[in-house]
């Protein structure tokens, strides 16, 4: 399968399309110089764009770069770093994690002197303890770090004090300093001077430029251009915040109301001045007020892109809105206008619309892509959701003791699949963990279902037992990508029959529930029973279920939807751990059974009632007849 990236902005700085304008106002096909190397022969996962180099980063842990031509005259190049995690880009700085958690930045900001040459800034910490890196952002002219000990440090430029200290005292700093404790996530811009970090109860720190009031501090500290100290922010939105992007004077939150089940509304909220690129309103505001459009209000929000001067946002129905500075083209709205509030731009027919969720969009300094990546979970909360599956006891089927004597459980459908279903590599797993702290041993356990490295230094003493999975990993890939077209069905048997199953729905479906993959079997030569519209809504019952143990009201539940249900309750291994599906699927069966017959019985006796109705109108209407003929006859009424 090709990429699908489309591409509109700047077309110069660095030159992205040939024999194209230097201003492409509209989003047109970006293609590779040379489509037949093995690297752009792979899914994209990521585009970082800022405006130091514009970063494509493929699903082998591969990246190519193409740098602006005041760093390098050849474009593009090859970044010669292996096992790549991510990248991240900004004005004068680029970074890349590695899978071993080490981290190298290369730029103005980090080595201006020779800019172009990678330094390991792993190598730099004093303390080693704190060396193993989970994750990285680039802001203008800063790199940040996260480590596995939820540490946060800074390096480089410490103009506007986003680095957390007096920029008097401390302008820039050569290693990386520590700014704060028990974080978990960093927010930043690429071309920002200044920095949010957030810690696990939700509670949202910042400092660095606030001179446009950026920082969403009020109107009280708008007057405070640089806010050297991490500072807490009191007043943001009620919500789970999901994403912090920021531009040059604004920043844009996503929050996620928890308490709207199964499908929470993500709503979107700025602060800062809106002359330059717009706020998703005609006004300036200096603490988070929501973005309101009645072209997203009806309408799930995938997620959003903030660049220097402008915003992309990338809703369900695939549709692309935008708003802020417009001069070269970014916002792909065919002119160079700006727009201050929020307007849809027209995209070309896509080749993969069917999947919404695996489109993306990375806005950079003055140009944006839309990418098809089906590696890239982005604001899916692929792995929140997971650890709240996990986190439930009625899943859990297999224990495990730690090194304190302490339990935990864990799920064995999962670890059957992602282990090679080898009960030796499950063995090994034990010995591993009963070394181990329960934390370390839940970052382990995270670390397998989700597929994502959680700490480095775990991942390696259980790398074989990952490894021996791999070519399962392929497979299902492969059947993914629907590469193969005699591979478009599981086949299972069960009880002397075979029914067949589209891999397409199991597998997307499955991206909420890693592992749960049904059994392939080769032998298709009896008849098979073809579920793929029942498939469907089977699993919209067994989603819903896995949320809050209720069955849809609005599906009709039939025998078919109860025997295929039955059919992966089984091979789910489900059947064990919690029944209360198969109780709540019979009852309602048995209820729209009841209801029938009550609907039957109830249009019988109206049927009846009508007849009955019918006859005795008849009788008066002879009787009134034979009155009728005997008065003519008689002159007069005799009573009958």
């Amino acid at each position: 399968m090709m990429n699908e990236i489309l591409f509109f902005g700047s077309n110069e700085y660095p030159i992205l399309i040939k024999n194209e304008p230097k201003k492409i106002t509209k989003p047109i096909q970006f293609k590779f110089e040379n489509e037949n190397e093995n690297e752009n022969e792979k899914q994209i996962k990521q585009i970082a764009s800022g405006d130091f180099s514009i970063i494509f980063f493929f699903e082998n842990g591969k990246a190519i770069e193409y740098l602006h031509e005041d760093f390098l005259n050849k474009n593009p190049s090859k970044i010669q770093i292996e096992n790549i995690q991510k990248v991240t880009v900004g004005y004068d700085n680029e970074a890349i994690l590695t899978i071993e958690g080490n981290v190298f930045a290369k730029g103005y900001a980090i080595n201006p002197k020779n800019p172009n040459e990678f330094i390991n800034i792993s190598s730099l910490f004093e303390d080693t303890n704190d060396r193993i890196i989970e994750d990285i952002v680039c802001s203008r002219s800063s790199i940040y770090l996260l480590t596995s000990n939820q540490n946060v440090y800074g390096i480089a430029d410490n103009f506007y004090g986003q680095l957390g200290f007096d920029p008097r005292t401390l302008k820039k700093t050569e290693k990386p300093i520590l700014m704060m404790k028990n974080i978990s996530k960093i927010f930043t811009g690429n071309f920002s001077g200044y920095v949010f970090l957030l810690n696990s109860n939700q509670e949202l720190f910042v400092c660095g430029n606030n001179g446009f009031g950026q920082l969403g501090l009020g109107e009280s500290r708008k007057e405070e251009t640089k806010i050297q100290n991490l500072t807490k922010i009191e007043n943001i939105p009620k919500g789970k915040i999901i994403d912090i992007q920021c531009g040059s004077t604004l920043s844009i939150m996503m929050i996620e109301n928890e308490n709207e089940n199964p499908n929470p509304k993500r709503k979107l909220y700025s602060c800062g001045d809106y002359r330059f690129n717009g706020l998703g309103k005609n006004e300036n505001t200096y603490e988070f007020t929501e973005i309101k459009s009645s072209l997203f209000e009806n309408d799930n929000i995938l997620e959003f892109s903030v660049g220097v001067y402008h915003t992309l946002i990338l809703t369900s129905n695939l549709k692309m809105i935008g708003f802020g500075r417009n001069n070269e083209g970014e916002l792909g709205t065919g002119d160079t206008e700006n727009q201050l509030i929020p307007i849809q731009i027209e995209l070309p027919k896509l080749r993969f619309n069917e999947e919404v969720s695996n489109y993306h969009i990375s806005c950079g300094a003055w140009s944006s892509f839309l990418y098809y990546s089906p590696f890239l979970s982005s604001f899916s909360n692929l792995e929140e959701d997971l650890i709240k599956l996990f986190e439930r006891k009625e899943f859990c089927d297999i224990s495990f003791k730690t090194k304190n004597g302490e339990i935990i459980k864990a799920h064995k459908l999962i670890l059957k699949y992602r282990l090679n279903q080898n009960q030796n590599e499950i063995e090994k797993l034990k010995e591993i963990i009963s070394t181990k702290s329960i934390k370390e041993s839940n970052q382990i356990f995270e670390m397998i279902y989700s597929n994502r490295i959680i700490n480095p230094k775990l991942y390696f003493e259980i790398k074989e037992i990952i490894n021996s999975n791999e070519k399962i990993e392929e497979t299902m890939k492969r059947i993914y990508l629907n590469e193969n077209e005699n591979e478009k069905d599981f086949i299972i048997e069960r009880k002397e029959k075979q029914y067949k199953f589209p891999k397409l729905i199991l597998i997307m479906r499955s991206e909420l529930y890693r592992g749960m993959f049904l059994s392939v079997t080769n032998d298709t030569s009896n008849k098979v029973t073809d579920y793929s519209e029942l498939s469907n809504k089977s699993f919209q019952i067994f989603e819903y279920w896995i949320y809050s143990n209720q069955i849809k009201e609005e599906i009709e539940i039939t025998q078919e939807i109860i025997e295929e249900i039955e059919i992966g309750i089984d091979y789910f291994q489900l059947n064990q751990t919690n029944p209360n599906l198969f109780d709540l699927l019979i009852n309602k069966f048995n209820n729209q059974n009841q209801n029938q017959i009550q609907n039957q019985n109830q249009n019988q006796n109206q049927n009846q009632i009508q007849i009955q109705n019918k006859n005795e109108k008849l009788n008066t209407q002879e009787r009134e007849e034979k009155e009728q003929k005997h008065k003519k006859k008689t002159g007069k009424c005799d009573i009958f």
